[in-house]
């Protein structure tokens, strides 16, 4: 059986201002970055580390996707980052129409990065490109280190996996170099990168990742 036509046409609606958002970043040499990651992953608590730590060398946005309420968007904010909010209602994923609609929302003159975070879901957003340069996927140790097996499109499609929340490791039955070896044999280029938004290990490896895929875009 083929696919089925009307899931077969959205992709492609998706794919096609997915391409023009693309094309629209490189023009005006914005660094677009899709996080994903099952719900509670730290995706928020990455972002906040990141735009704080990071705000003197770069000028940050970020569109926030969540089924319902703005807590994610406040945080956000509070960095004194511009934050947009998409509340999905029940949607289980971004797409680029989306997308599209909230960068009316955003100061981009002069904008370094933006960060669109998906909703929490490691199936559908896999699927829909947003118009970013990078894929990036947060895995915790609080999962299993088997979710690359199990969810191997997000894993393949992706530039960087971050396992976060390291400081657990004593705590929880999750094998990190097993769950590294998932990864590298769904996606042999994939960027690893092992950090703990509380304590802030490896925190600097991931923002020298930043720093240089900003210096690549230029």
């Amino acid at each position: 059986m083929g696919e089925i036509p009307v899931v077969r046409n959205i992709l492609e609606a998706n794919d096609r201002i997915a391409d023009e958002l693309n094309q629209f970043f490189k023009e005006k040499n914005i660094l677009c970055l899709n996080l994903m990651s099952s719900p509670g992953s730290g995706k928020t608590s990455l972002l906040e580390k990141t735009l704080a730590d990071l705000k003197g060398e770069f000028k940050m946005a970020v569109i926030e996707g969540n089924l319902q309420t703005d807590n994610d968007a406040r945080r956000v904010a509070a960095t004194g980052a511009q934050a947009v909010q998409i509340n999905t209602e029940g949607g289980c994923h971004l797409n680029s129409s989306q997308v599209k609609e909230a960068l009316s929302l955003i100061d981009l003159e002069g904008l370094d990065i933006l960060f669109v975070e998906n909703v929490g879901n490691l199936v559908c957003p896999a699927e829909f490109n947003v118009g970013e340069d990078h894929k990036i996927t947060l895995l915790t140790v609080t999962e299993g280190d088997d979710k690359p097996e199990k969810y191997p499109l997000m894993f393949h499609i992706s530039s960087v996996m971050i396992l976060n929340k390291i400081d657990l490791l004593p705590y929880v039955d999750f094998d990190l170099e097993k769950a590294k070896q998932h990864a590298r044999k769904l996606n042999a280029d994939i960027d690893l990168f092992p950090l703990s938004c509380r304590t802030r290990e490896g925190l600097e490896a991931w923002y020298e990742w930043l720093r240089k895929a900003r210096a690549e875009k230029k």
